[in-house]
């Protein structure tokens, strides 16, 4: 084979992300997992090739009971993110677990005055953002994080989540 040929080769097709979505709760309205899938897809970018994520939908005494147990908060909360192997450092396969809260995240959308789905959409970008690393522990740090969801979610459609014009507006 030319030098000319093996330039040209192409690299491997990357792996999709392999998404489990398990329904605890019976009530209001879910993205289907395909949505899900879209958007986590979106957020993390070449970092979901070949991983397997799982999503947890929870009622409101699951995720208080989550919450408590592994943040020290006695309230239920919209999501939770549990990285696969971040306290060894390991890079596997899984990269981890979300538990998003449905009940909860109405009543904020409802409060943010935005709609269910684009707040859906923001709480899963943010969430797999943080299985990747991102954290908003620092003004920096939080910066860089929100900028990643602004940019996300506006490719999918949704806009900033972070400006009060915003939450009015419902994404398509």
């Amino acid at each position: 084979m030319s030098k000319r040929a093996a330039g040209k080769r192409r690299a491997a097709p990357l792996q999709p992300l392999a998404l489990s979505v398990r329904r605890a709760v019976r009530t209001g309205w879910l993205p289907r997992p395909a949505q899900l899938h879209a958007w986590v897809s979106a957020a993390l970018g070449r970092a979901a090739a070949g991983r397997e994520l799982s999503v947890l939908l929870a009622g409101r005494a699951r995720s208080r009971a989550l919450n408590a147990r592994y943040r020290g908060l006695d309230h239920a909360t919209n999501v939770l993110s549990f990285p696969a192997g971040a306290h060894l450092g390991e890079r596997g396969p899984v990269l981890g677990e979300l538990v998003i809260c449905p009940a909860v995240l109405r009543a904020e959308a409802r409060k943010q005055s935005k709609s269910a789905r684009a707040h859906f959409a923001h709480l899963i970008v943010h969430g797999a953002l943080h299985l990747i690393g991102y954290d908003h522990e620092r003004p920096a740090a939080a910066q860089r994080m929100e900028r990643r969801e602004i940019r996300t979610l506006r490719r999918l459609g949704f806009a900033n989540p972070y400006r009060a014009s915003a939450r009015a507006r419902s994404a398509p």
